[in-house]
């Protein structure tokens, strides 16, 4: 997930955004999903709910704004939760991960569980998949991977498991051969990921503030990249205190390049570049966050 600025200039404005709407913004996303909006944001936001407002033809942010809270509208919570929220990502990123993965994979005790927990357009968990299938040398290793996201979107077109071929530019022709399957005729210029590996990976919508989350664990690995960078510190420390106690013993949380958890989290330690597992001693004694 990433937060994007767009300029919008004052004379294309057809609706008035006062610092007020823009405050009153910044902590309905907080509350509802965690995001801190710094305030060079302004411009984005404004250009990603005017859609909204002539979506559902309102002639104010105030109006829109006020229907939120007022609950009347459920469903644009959603929407709105949506909107604020783009994601950024591709297949393999941060490559040095995977043969990590893929080392891990062959030492535990199998079948593995695996929770992807922002899995944005499905790139990360398809990759995850792909890596595992290599590490067993079979399109059904024994794992099973739950991937997750507010944005409902995006889980959309990652359950799909469709995306234009220039989206496999960088990735070796031998795996994209293994892995995907091209489209003809109306689809030409597609690709669609096999059926085998959409087989393995389970997509739900998930808030990682909601109060509960729906999965149980404990998994052998939890990726959370690139995510935790739009929290903060307090709410970094929450979400982690809540990945701990399902993460198994020997477990491995994958975080993203900018991330550092070792500042938020006592009962993690650092075992590779943005690698960390459960620190024993920590969780032993209790005194974990």
């Amino acid at each position: 997930m990433k937060l994007t600025q767009e300029n919008t200039p004052d004379s294309a404005k057809i609706f008035a955004f006062t610092p007020r709407d823009f405050a009153r913004v910044r902590a309905l996303i907080y509350r509802q999903a965690g995001i801190s909006l710094a305030e060079s944001k302004q411009e984005m936001v404004y250009s990603r709910l005017a859609r909204r407002l002539r979506a559902k033809g309102l002639n104010s942010f105030e109006a829109y704004l006020d229907g939120l809270e007022s609950g009347r509208d459920s469903d644009e919570w959603e929407a709105f939760t949506n909107a604020l929220t783009t994601n950024l990502t591709s297949f393999f990123r941060e490559a040095h991960h995977f043969p990590i993965l893929a080392e891990h994979a062959r030492r535990v005790k199998k079948p593995l569980t695996i929770w992807c927990s922002a899995s944005s357009t499905g790139e990360e968990p398809y990759s995850i998949a792909m890596t595992l299938c290599e590490a067993f040398n079979t399109l059904t290793p024994p794992v099973s991977i739950v991937a997750t996201d507010i944005d409902t979107n995006v889980l959309e077109t990652g359950a799909t498991g469709v995306y234009t071929a220039d989206r496999l530019d960088k990735m070796p022709k031998e795996r994209a051969r293994r892995f995907f399957l091209k489209g003809k005729g109306s689809k030409l210029g597609m690709v669609r990921v096999r059926p085998e590996l959409r087989q393995l990976i389970t997509f739900k919508t998930l808030n990682l503030l909601a109060s509960s989350w729906p999965l149980s664990g404990p998994f052998d690995v939890i990726f959370c990249r690139n995510v935790m960078i739009y929290f903060d510190k307090p709410t970094q420390s929450k979400i982690l205190s809540r990945f701990v106690p399902l993460l198994k013993p020997d477990g491995l949380l994958f975080a993203g390049h900018s991330e550092n958890f070792m500042y938020v989290s006592d009962a993690l330690k650092l075992r590779g570049k943005t690698v960390y597992e459960i620190d024993p001693h920590v969780v032993r004694t209790g005194n974990g966050v």
